[in-house]
């Protein structure tokens, strides 16, 4: 997900769940859309005085333009961060710096335009106006309390995300402070100000800056992404890059918010001790009022068929890694459950394929997973396999027996008693997953905006039941060939296999 996939929780999240849980979970839930579009998707449970929200706009690193790469990953950093009302300390003199704050970046931008014949002292000197400009501004802000006053009533699990596809927010509440969740909720997408746009910005470039012992395994998807995709914006990094983050400016988040945070295009799940006829109500006042807007356009570039293997190369001193993908179809593509339930054959735990073969058997990798899904699901995506080479064993090797461990699954149907074993595990984890307020709540708002209605998650189950292991064999031979394949790699120069080391994977 922006990490591995959290759509492969989603898909699996109702899976063989007996079929009168899942009647009686689907009585309790009531939806409504007000006149601008806005949609609601409440569950009751009424055990424990308590509710979980979560508002999912659909939209995501995906829908970033050209040249403003990181934007929609700023703007979920910003969810709580106040309005006109919240977080200020005098909004008409808050609102008047920022004015002079964008004065004084465009004087600098106009400087900088001149490229050659920039006078690089004035530069300087625009810098430090900007600076001193944005310290004025934010001088005048009470930052945090936005969150603060959620705190303060109750409110627990405050989180904020962004993948590809989405960006999602949530917190809890208890019941008793339903109205304060419509009140600060409305208030948030209504009046947003982006004060701390800038620092976050900042903040944003440290993080793709420091620490680079770590990046190795997100230098490595990112390189992964960016070869196998040569057209889709899936190929772009969900931070941005840095040359498009250091020039974003606060303007632009404005025009993204105007354009993608309509009401239309967000979902809203409540899950809890909530009285629907009350919801409805308290919806009507505080979001009603928002205006209806036109939703926004769609994704429009499409990723043109691969036309053979490629690869990648990373060179570092850290740990050897292998990441290996498929290219595949999106989330409302029938062979999406059979992707999932091949992700869980390969991969769950020591059972898992992967684990049982290259680590317990041959020896030859420290650790071995698969993903269903990445970078996200409602495009065109990949599936990916990460193997870490154990001491003494190389990336070449990993990869070969990768490759003959796909062969197999391709040529031969799985086993009865290996399908019988994961259905049962997915029961077992579904059972778990549906216990959860917090996590119903973004289960409902996401199986609406991925697949146009809240109750496949009631009937996923249909289609799973009746996966064989020869479906399985047919995606895993369709899928897993090597047209659709990009292999990344990551190493020093001496550890990389030799290009005639690229091998079909059958």
């Amino acid at each position: 997900m922006t990490g591995f996939r959290f759509g492969t929780l989603l898909f699996l999240a109702a899976l063989l769940l007996p079929a009168q849980q899942l009647r009686e979970l689907e009585k309790r839930v009531t939806e409504f859309t007000l006149a601008n579009g806005m949609h609601f998707i409440l569950l009751e449970r009424h055990q424990v005085p308590v509710i979980s929200f979560h508002t999912l706009v659909s939209v995501g690193s995906a829908q970033d333009p050209a040249g403003q790469t990181g934007l929609a990953h700023l703007l979920g950093r910003l969810a709580f961060e106040g309005t006109e009302t919240i977080g200020t300390r005098n909004w008409v003199a808050e609102k008047k710096a920022w004015d002079d704050v964008e004065e004084a970046y465009d004087r600098l931008a106009a400087e900088r335009a001149k490229g050659s014949r920039a006078s690089q002292a004035q530069i300087a000197s625009l810098e430090v106006d900007v600076r001193r400009e944005i310290g004025l501004a934010q001088s005048l802000a009470d930052a945090g309390e936005f969150e603060r006053v959620i705190r303060q009533n109750g409110g627990v699990d405050l989180n904020s995300r962004t993948t590809p596809d989405a960006t999602e927010t949530s917190y809890g509440l208890p019941s008793n402070r339903v109205e304060l969740w419509f009140l600060m909720e409305s208030q948030r997408l209504a009046h947003p100000v982006f004060r701390e746009f800038y620092r976050e910005r900042a903040a944003l470039m440290a993080e793709n800056q420091n620490n680079p012992a770590s990046k190795s395994p997100a230098q490595l998807q990112q390189a992964l992404l960016a070869t196998a995709f040569a057209a889709h914006p899936y190929r772009n990094p969900g931070l941005g890059w840095p040359s498009d983050i250091v020039n974003l400016r606060r303007p632009d988040a404005k025009a993204f918010f105007g354009t993608y945070y309509v009401p239309g295009n967000i979902v809203m799940g409540i899950v809890g001790d909530v009285d629907p006829a009350n919801a409805r109500r308290l919806a009507e006042r505080y979001f009603g009022a928002i205006p209806a807007k036109p939703l926004p356009p769609p994704v429009h570039t499409e990723e043109p068929p691969q036309p053979g293997p490629k690869a990648v190369t990373v060179w570092g001193n850290g740990q050897p890694l292998l990441l290996v993908g498929y290219k595949r179809p999106s989330q409302t593509d029938p062979a999406d459950l059979a992707f999932d339930v091949i992700q869980t054959i390969l991969s769950e735990g020591r059972t898992g394929w992967l684990y049982k073969e290259l680590v317990e058997e041959k020896r030859i990798a420290q650790a071995a997973e698969s993903t269903a899904t990445f970078p996200a699901g409602r495009y065109g995506n990949l599936f990916v396999f990460t193997v870490v080479p154990a001491k003494d064993h190389t990336l070449e090797e990993n990869q070969k027996a990768l490759e003959d461990l796909l062969a197999r699954l391709a040529t031969k149907p799985v086993d009865a008693e290996t399908l019988t074993r994961v259905k049962n595990m997915l029961r077992g984890r579904a059972l778990r997953l549906l216990g959860s307020n917090q996590q119903l709540a973004a289960l409902l708002p996401a199986y609406y905006a991925g697949y146009g209605d809240w109750r496949k998650l009631f009937t996923a189950t249909t289609g799973f039941d009746h996966l064989t292991g020869e479906d399985l064999q047919a995606v895993a031979a369709r899928y897993f060939a090597p047209a659709y394949r990009t292999v990344a790699y990551y190493a020093d120069e001496s550890q990389l296999p030799a290009p005639s080391g690229q091998r079909s994977p059958r």
